[in-house]
C-alpha cells in the first residue's frame, strides 16, 4: 500500500537580504559589460606551478555563478588578463565566457575593442582589477570595482571595494551589485528557491 500523500506547502518567498549603497546602484545602473581581471581576482593572485612548470590556478564557484547569472541579467562578463594557460581558457568556457583577451599587458586597447564589439560604450561598462596593470580600466568605466587586498592604489580608484579578497568570492560581490542595480537579482533569486 502506498503511503499518503501529503499536501504541499507553499514556502514563502525569498526575500532578497543583500544591501547595497543606493549611490552604487544609480552608479551601475546603466552597465551592460563587466570587465575582469583574472589574477588577484577571479584567483586569490598566487602563481601555482606543477612539477612540470604547468600553471595551476584556484577559482572560486561563488565567483562562476555569479558570471553565470550576469549572464542571465543581459550583462555581458569579459576577461582582460596578462598572462594564458590551460586552466584559465577550460574555466572561462565551461563559464560560457565569450570575451577574452589573454596575455594582455595594456588592457585598454583589449577592452575598447570589446567595447566595439558589443556596441558600448565606456559608460556602460564596470571593471574589476587589483594591480596598476588595470587602472586605466578602472578610471575609465562607469563602476570601478576593487577586491579587499587590490594594491593600494587600485582601491584609491575603485567606487567600491569589496569585503571579499580576490579569488574569495570579490567578483560575485560586483556581480550581485549588478545585479540588483539593473533589477534582476530578486528574479532570479526566487528561481532558486522553489
Amino acid at each position: 500500500m502506498a503511503a499518503p500523500e501529503t499536501p504541499s506547502r507553499a514556502l514563502p518567498a525569498l526575500v532578497p537580504a543583500l544591501r547595497i549603497d543606493p549611490e552604487l546602484l544609480l552608479r551601475a545602473q546603466g552597465v551592460r559589460v563587466a570587465f575582469f581581471d583574472v589574477d588577484g581576482v577571479l584567483t586569490d593572485g598566487g602563481l601555482y606551478f606543477s612539477e612540470s612548470g604547468e600553471t595551476l590556478k584556484r577559482f572560486h564557484s561563488l565567483d562562476g555563478q555569479g558570471i553565470r547569472l550576469l549572464q542571465r541579467a543581459g550583462i555581458t562578463p569579459a576577461v582582460i588578463t596578462g598572462r594564458d594557460c590551460a586552466p584559465l581558457r577550460a574555466r572561462l568556457a565551461a563559464l560560457g565566457v565569450e570575451h577574452a583577451v589573454f596575455g594582455s599587458e595594456n588592457k585598454r586597447p583589449a577592452a575598447e575593442q570589446i567595447l566595439g564589439t558589443l556596441g558600448l560604450d565606456w559608460s556602460q561598462a564596470a571593471a574589476m582589477g587589483d594591480d596598476w596593470l588595470d587602472l586605466p580600466l578602472l578610471r575609465r568605466s562607469a563602476l570601478a570595482c576593487a577586491p579587499a587586498n587590490a594594491q593600494v592604489e587600485v582601491r584609491q580608484v575603485a567606487h567600491y571595494v569589496t569585503r571579499a579578497c580576490g579569488g574569495a568570492g570579490a567578483a560575485r560581490e560586483l556581480c550581485d551589485l549588478l545585479l540588483t542595480a539593473t533589477g534582476h537579482y530578486a528574479a532570479l533569486l526566487a528561481d532558486y528557491g522553489a
